[in-house]
């Protein structure tokens, strides 16, 4: 027996450092399920035979054509790049028949490799698409455009400069490795305060969880109900309150309506307990409970905003559950997940080794750093959102463009260990918000389909992060009456959509009926050109009351954008 118990104690040991080796070097998976995949290739030689063969014929093509250059032959693209892909969008990579060669090979060898990992037998869909999602990533780092010596571009330019735009390209990736990040913008030229977030505003709460915003009334007269806007915690409130003509705050102030906005606190290892019913409670609650004093209305309007319209809708369920759904007017949702079965791209990192990593993480620190959520985020666009910034600043020495809705992305905010573990695990993975009463948040188990109160939702059309096909599910769940839009463009921009003649944005636009699939909904409507924050306000005004003084603020307790957005 102590034998049996000896071998097993052992055992569990060497699973134990298996996993923890893993976690260290292979949090993914990556690594194992490639090996997987030389096992089944190895398993089927006949195939396996098939496939180098073809890889045979195409080296053969790719010297075949890579002499003929040499000889005079004009470029052809053997192996065409992706129309997005713009790394060889430089005429030297088309006009050199030596540079020509270096693509091709690139590009030939890029596809036949994925093309054989989505070949290979015996691996299911989520390991194909999984594996193939790191494979990507390795096929984007070493392409040739990231490598100076590989790079014509960045040896002419260096050549031109007599070598600044090397020492140029130096002194920012020394800056840049102390920050930790590749920076998408110059990020010296935007300070929050004074070019961003410069709404006029008082803050009237501050908690452990968040302060909150009243903005000032710019009309002699306002709307009875306000709007409050609860943003998400991901990232920094002030992606709605950019400069003043991208700002949507400023539009809703300027349209006569009293606006609150929730600035949270940003996380240390002190808040690693703080929970999800932390959010609901201290949060959202208490933000509808100071706009409703401050203003002196008994309803409000609540806007949500990506995670902050799922808070949102947990708590209009919630308030539903407690027979206090007469505090909310309206309620609308921008880029809204409540059914996380198809969660877009980010699907990738939600396995199971990949979220043992990630909780590993937080217990350390108490925390998720806002940077590795951001570094998850533009992997899923690796090209655009990093590479791209790599070979501009650090081999061709160039400082990045001002952008502020970039900024604004790249000053990130962290998650606590106890919120963000519970939201990845019972949202994400178990899915169990869109179920009925799966989840018990504050007390009160949650069901969406107890929702009444009327609803205008806004998707976007490139969305990667919360997919409008997606964000159409709660349609099928909510009682009341719903408005769906979709805006043109992404998770952001499909938002940051202010009016302007110059606009080059549409939204499509109608009543949801209940039970009809997004697709079928949208085959029935008609584009319309420019923006849909006029829409909105259209929707919001048969909902707003009487025109009547603006309130006076609630408290003050400082001048907006507050404390808590600059920690």
């Amino acid at each position: 027996m102590a034998d049996k118990r000896f071998f097993h104690e052992q055992a569990d040991r060497f699973t134990a450092l298996q996993h923890a080796l893993r976690q260290a070097f292979d949090p993914f998976g990556f690594a194992s399920t490639a090996l997987k995949a030389q096992q089944a290739w190895l398993q089927h030689p006949g195939e396996l035979a098939d496939t180098l063969v073809e890889w045979g014929s195409d080296a053969w093509q790719w010297q075949q054509h890579s002499i003929s250059r040499l000889a005079g032959a004009p470029d052809i693209d053997l192996f065409p790049s992706h129309p997005d892909d713009t790394r060889f969008a430089d005429p030297i990579w088309s006009d050199s028949p030596q540079w020509d060669a270096v693509k091709e090979w690139y590009l030939f060898n890029t596809r036949w490799l994925q093309d054989v990992l989505y070949a290979t037998p015996g691996l299911s869909d989520i390991e194909r698409n999984r594996s193939a999602f790191w494979l990507r990533q390795w096929l984007n780092a070493v392409a040739p455009t990231n490598w100076f010596w590989l790079n014509p571009v960045a040896m002419t330019k260096a050549a031109l400069t007599r070598g600044d735009s090397a020492w140029q390209g130096y002194k920012h990736f020394a800056r840049d490795a102390g920050r930790g990040d590749i920076p998408m913008t110059d990020m010296d030229a935007f300070k929050v305060g004074e070019n961003l977030a410069t709404t006029p505003g008082t803050i009237v709460h501050r908690s452990r969880l968040l302060e909150v915003i009243q903005y000032t009334p710019a009309t002699p007269k306002v709307k009875a109900v306000p709007i409050v806007i609860v943003a998400p915690w991901i990232n920094k409130y002030y992606v709605l309150d950019l400069d003043a003509r991208k700002s949507l705050v400023r539009y809703l102030v300027e349209q006569g309506y009293t606006v609150f906005v929730t600035s949270w606190k940003n996380p240390g290892g002190d808040e690693r307990n703080v929970g999800f019913d932390d959010y609901v409670t201290d949060g959202i609650a208490t933000l509808v409970d100071v706009a409703r004093e401050a203003s002196g209305s008994k309803q409000v309007h609540l806007a949500g905003y990506c995670i902050g319209g799922t808070l949102t809708a947990i708590y209009l369920a919630w308030l539903a559950k407690r027979g206090e759904a007469d505090k909310i007017a309206s309620a609308t949702f921008l880029t809204t997940l409540t059914d996380f079965s198809r969660p877009g791209d980010i699907d990738v990192f939600l396995d199971d080794e990949g979220l043992a990593f990630v909780e590993s993480v937080m217990a350390r620190k108490g925390y998720l750093d806002g940077k590795e959520m951001a570094s998850s985020f533009r992997m899923l666009r690796p090209n655009s959102l990093i590479w791209n910034y790599w070979v501009s600043s650090y081999l061709l020495g160039e400082t990045p463009t001002a952008f502020d809705v970039l900024y604004w992305n790249m000053d990130t905010t962290r998650m606590p260990q106890k919120m963000h573990s519970y939201y990845l695990r019972e949202f994400y993975v178990h899915n169990k918000l869109i179920q009925p009463d799966a989840l018990t948040i504050a007390g009160e188990p949650i069901d969406l389909s107890r929702i009444e109160t009327p609803l205008f939702m806004v998707g976007t059309q490139e969305d990667h992060i919360a997919p409008w096909q997606q964000t159409w599910a709660l349609t099928g769940k909510a009682r009341g009456s719903v408005t769906f839009t979709l805006s043109s463009s992404g998770h952001i921009l499909g938002i940051v959509n202010p009016p302007r003649p110059d606009s080059k944005r549409s939204y499509w636009q109608g009543e949801a009926q209940r039970g009809e699939g997004a697709e079928a909904w949208l085959a029935r409507q008609t584009p319309v050109a420019g923006s849909w924050w006029p829409s909105w306000v259209e929707w919001l005004q048969p909902r707003s009351g009487k025109d009547v003084k603006p309130p006076v603020a609630g408290a003050d307790l400082g001048p907006a954008p507050g404390t808590y957005v600059l920690e």
